[in-house]
């Protein structure tokens, strides 16, 4: 294995030639862009940023789906309110709703646990395997014989890297398979609540602000990391102390001005840049449209069986507030698409990279064949795509989900564990329990019916070629249409398997866990007896869905090459996908033009809380908050050039999903705010950027001290962190 730091493979090789702020860089590109850091403000020499443990690197953790920072010598984390919002919903009821009150512990044993399996993430290495990954292929091997070689080659390496159980390793690939990394992370298991404000703060402005300027919204809250009495990584016991981290950020309470530099260093989640014009066209004319749809269903049967504030509403919070976000983000890709010229640039890039290679004898005896290969097998892969999306929707269900994972437990526990599914291995079985335990609260049957009738509503009006023949006979559908579809009778069944479940007893989840295939084949619980009756047809889908991706995967690293020879070629960027690994993204505080005739300023203001205030969700601002405004109390928060304190301001960085929670620095990567979201006219950055309409939105600082001082009197974190000016 390679270190990362010694090792500049294609990625780095157009890095100097980066545009504007465009880009999610490895730390190991760095010195590579040096020039543009510089020019763009930052004041630290950009090889410290290379190194993982130092600083401050070091002080940046993954949630496992946001970011955050240690802001502190006592492990005190710091990230967003939406990240974790799933932790104040596990802790709420109906009688103390946290999600409605805020939360914050005066003292470390006020500290609440966090959702079960919660971890705190913390990149410690980083090596180049590809060569061990590809051991053993050949180009004559069939699709599934290559699909399982990388897989196992995969396993392999992530067995041998988690010698014990401080660290959980993944192998990831880059650029489609061209590179693959070996990630090893310092895995913190015990996670506890610190603060977060009310969502009348946190979540100030809802779903109707969500991706929109002007924002008003305080996304932050707190986590801290414990670790048993000797410092090491240990299970949640009341003996656990804080996790003492070698390096934590310094919060610049100055915060920052209009063109200053700032940086975001995190997790993003997914980009898709280097997609085909065929898998953009297809994403946004079918894919985002009818996921969109589903997810909007989804939300409207939630709230039509729970009342705002009940209890069966906590217990879907969580799951409405990423159905919303997401539902909203295709909508805005949709537009966005609509409207510009994506698809139009995209088939002109594959144009003229198609009479680049042409006009090379070499280049097209190498690369020729890459892109129409790689275009035929995503057209079969996306054959049967209305069904796949109707059964991965399915998963919402959670006794349907539920009895198909106990199932698949037990399937995989007689294979030896390195040929274990991934989720179904020795590795996993720790969290696969917590799971179970966390879904007391995530779960009420009538919802959840609910959900099984809409989605098999929808499968009814697949083609039968598209049918899962033993669901269609399990439920009585194998003659069902759009056109005579029982719903009276599918509820009065659901109704009889959902009386008779034993699933929905956490004590009876875990007591599955310890069973074997036997045990599910004899079973009358009747979601167990859909999973196994189920199972072998479910199986046949996911090895031809490998198949495929094992076939793909001879053909997109071709793809990728050519792209990056034909990008260096013509002086243009190069820097992988975002796949939720360590990245860097800088650029400045900025403002934008969303339309003709419109600017929008890169800060926004306490007032502007009051003048969207209706008193009712989410424009409801809390009494005291707005009576602070309205006598203009700001403390020593208030920015002198804007005549307030300020609450949200706007930047160029290239993020996305998974850079939520992500610390904001300045030029000497000190603390300035948290990135949580993007303007509406941005969204569509996951596969297109444009410099112009690219913004991040960020938490002032300023206003996360002034709520927590004078709204909220959290005055301990604050005397726990390392304030400066």
């Amino acid at each position: 294995m390679k270190k990362l730091a010694l090792s500049f493979m294609l990625t780095t090789l157009a890095a100097n030639t980066a545009l504007a702020d465009e880009g999610m860089w490895q730390p190991n590109q760095l010195p590579t862009i040096a020039t543009q850091l510089t020019k763009a403000g930052l004041a630290l020499n950009p090889k410290n940023l290379t190194d993982l443990t130092g600083f401050p690197m070091g002080a940046i953790v993954s949630l496992g789906g946001c970011t955050a920072s240690f802001v502190s010598d006592q492990g005190l984390v710091a990230t967003n309110h939406h990240c974790v919002y799933g932790s104040v919903q596990y802790n709420s009821t109906e009688e103390n709703n946290l999600l409605e009150n805020g939360f914050l512990a005066k003292s470390f044993k006020e500290e609440l646990p966090r959702t079960p399996g919660s971890r705190i993430y913390v990149t410690e290495e980083i090596n180049e395997v590809t060569a061990l990954v590809n051991a053993g292929l050949t180009k004559t091997m069939s699709g599934t014989d290559r699909y399982k070689a990388i897989d196992k080659n995969s396993k392999t390496l992530v067995a041998e890297c988690e010698n014990d159980d401080r660290y959980r390793c993944s192998v990831v690939n880059f650029h489609g398979g061209l590179e693959y990394y070996l990630f090893k992370q310092l895995t913190i298991r015990d996670v506890r609540l610190v603060h977060a404000p009310a969502s009348s703060i946190g979540k100030y402005g809802g779903d109707i602000d969500n991706w929109m300027w002007p924002r008003h919204t305080g996304d932050y809250g707190f986590y801290r990391a414990y670790v048993g009495k000797d410092g090491q990584p240990a299970d949640y016991s009341e003996n656990n102390v804080p996790y003492h981290p070698k390096h934590h950020l310094k919060v610049n309470k100055s915060s920052v001005d209009e063109g200053d530099y700032i940086m975001v260093l995190g997790y993003p989640g997914r980009t898709n840049r280097y997609r085909t014009a065929y898998e953009v066209e297809n994403q946004f004319t079918w894919t985002y449209p009818q996921a969109k749809a589903y997810r909007e269903e989804i939300i409207d049967l939630i709230h039509q069986h729970s009342e705002e504030g009940s209890e069966a509403r906590i217990k879907y919070e969580s799951t409405l507030a990423g159905l919303a976000n997401y539902a909203k983000n295709y909508g805005s890709m949709i537009h966005s698409y609509k409207k510009g010229s994506f698809q139009t640039r995209k088939q002109t890039l594959e144009v003229n990279l198609t009479n680049w290679l042409n006009s090379d004898a070499q280049r097209k005896a190498k690369y020729g064949k890459a892109l129409n290969g790689l275009n035929e097998l995503l057209k079969m892969d996306n054959s049967h795509q209305a069904r796949d999306l109707i059964l991965g929707y399915l998963r919402y269900n959670k006794m349907l989900t539920t009895a198909y994972k106990l199932h698949r437990l037990a399937v995989e526990k007689q294979k030896p564990n390195l040929e274990r599914e991934s989720g179904y291995q020795a590795r996993d079985i720790t969290r696969f329990e917590q799971n179970m335990k966390a879904l007391d609260r995530r779960y009420d049957a009538d919802i959840d019916q609910e959900i099984i009738v809409a989605m098999l509503t929808h499968y009814v009006a697949l083609p039968k070629n598209d049918r899962v023949k033993s669901i269609d006979e399990f439920f009585g559908l194998s003659k069902s249409t759009v056109d005579n579809f029982n719903e009276k009778k599918l509820r009065k069944q659901l109704a009889k398997m959902y009386k008779k479940t034993q699933l929905n007893s956490q004590k009876q989840r875990l007591a599955w866990m310890d069973k074997d295939v036997n045990d599910f084949e004899k079973s009358n619980d009747p979601f167990i007896q859909l999973a196994v009756a189920s199972f072998e047809e479910r199986k046949a889908i996911e090895d031809k869905s490998n198949e495929l991706a094992g076939n793909i995967q001879t053909y997109r690293p071709k793809y990728m090459q050519a792209l990056i020879a034909y990008f260096n070629d013509n002086n243009l960027p190069v820097y992988a996908d975002a796949n939720s690994t360590l990245r860097i993204t800088y650029g400045n505080v900025k403002g934008y033009s969303p339309q003709d005739g419109l600017t929008a300023t890169p800060y926004t203001t306490l007032e502007g809380i009051v003048a969207k205030n209706t008193g009712i969700a989410p424009f409801n601002a809390p009494k005291k908050q707005l009576d602070l405004i309205k006598n203009k109390q700001y403390g020593e928060y208030a920015k002198k050039s804007i005549g307030s304190v300020p609450v949200n301001y706007l930047g160029t960085l290239d993020i996305t999903g998974g850079n939520s929670g992500s610390p904001t620095l300045n030029d000497k990567a000190e603390f300035v705010g948290l990135v949580f979201d993007g303007v509406y006219e941005s969204i569509i950055g996951d596969w297109d950027y444009d410099t112009k309409l690219n913004r991040s939105i960020h938490v002032d600082i300023r206003y996360m001290l002034w709520v927590m001082e004078h709204v909220d009197g959290a005055t301990n974190l604050i005397n726990e962190m390392d304030i400066v000016e």
